[in-house]
């Protein structure tokens, strides 16, 4: 049997580019991937609500034996991970913007954090520009519209290369050279992003730092019983259809993702395919995109 997992979840398919990440990283680890797409973005959503979905998954993850959990979401971070620690004994590893190696990297002392209006409002954004950019202009960029084409997979197109220049260009004029994205969404929009500000800007993904991160909090504290004795295992959840999402999916993790089900956003537990789906990395069995509700709403 392969090893007690590690759960990684966000508000839809973004938090996929942390997991590839992790993938590469970490490829004897077994990995769970819950996109929370019936409720993407996060961004749009009440604390209350973003609350309750972060609570919800950590339980189904740790239900499906998780040793640890990533909150690959900027949004859910900001505004539930303090309680999620509070509740929750297993490592928890989330996100930070970049701020602090941006105010180091910046020759122009511009730098610039695009993410949603949520993350840019909270606490600890505003924490960390105190503590680490005091000598920095932050430009605080809200990007409405980029976690809506990630999650349709339009990431290449004349309305997405429009959204992404009219959001950037206003840095670029402000002098900015160093662009962090605060959002895991955002680095599959990378070519357009690349295409407007230029290959000489510095662009900062946090993902290799979480990984890093996940790293050091596993060290030393995996059991006898959490070493793999067979091979890892790739297992991805939605709250969305599967219909919908499964195709977008496949795209940006780069092969069939091979949706294990869908779990009911109302009552978060799975329907569509078992769980016994889930497979072992390099298996090519076809993604079940045709049997889950449309994230039970």
């Amino acid at each position: 049997m392969s090893a007690a997992p590690i759960g990684v979840f966000d508000s839809g398919v973004g938090g996929l580019s942390v997991l590839r990440h992790i993938h590469r990283m970490l490829p004897s680890e077994s990995l769970i991937y819950v996109a929370d797409s019936a409720y993407a973005p996060y961004g749009d959503r009440s604390s209350e609500e973003i609350h309750a979905r972060a609570h919800a998954i950590c339980r189904f993850l740790i239900d499906q034996g998780a040793r640890a959990i990533v909150v690959a979401c900027n949004t859910a971070t900001a505004v539930a991970v303090a309680s999620l620690r509070a509740t929750f004994d297993l490592p928890i590893v989330a996100m930070e913007p970049a701020i602090k190696p941006a105010a180091a990297l910046t020759q122009t002392g511009v730098v610039a954090v695009l993410a949603t209006q949520r993350t840019l409002a909270s606490q600890q954004i505003e924490r960390l520009v105190q503590r680490h950019a005091q000598g920095c202009r932050v430009l605080l960029q809200p990007c409405p519209g980029f976690v809506d084409q990630v999650e349709r997979g339009e990431l290449t197109g004349a309305r997405t290369r429009r959204l992404v220049a009219d959001t950037l260009q206003p840095l670029l004029d402000a002098g900015i050279d160093v662009l962090v994205l605060g959002c895991t969404h955002y680095p599959f929009l990378l070519p357009a992003i690349r295409a407007v500000v230029g290959e000489d800007l510095t662009i900062i993904d946090p993902a290799e730092a979480v990984t890093q991160e996940l790293q050091r909090r596993l060290t030393g504290h995996r059991s006898a019983a959490e070493r793999a004795v067979g091979p890892a295992t790739l297992r991805f959840y939605t709250t969305g259809s599967i219909a919908t999402v499964g195709p977008v999916l496949d795209a940006l993790w780069g092969r069939p993702a091979q949706l294990s089900g869908c779990l009911d956003a109302q009552t978060d537990t799975v329907q569509g395919a078992s769980p016994a789906r889930a497979s072992a990395e390099g298996t090519s069995a076809p993604p079940p995109h045709s049997s889950c509700p449309d994230g039970g709403r």
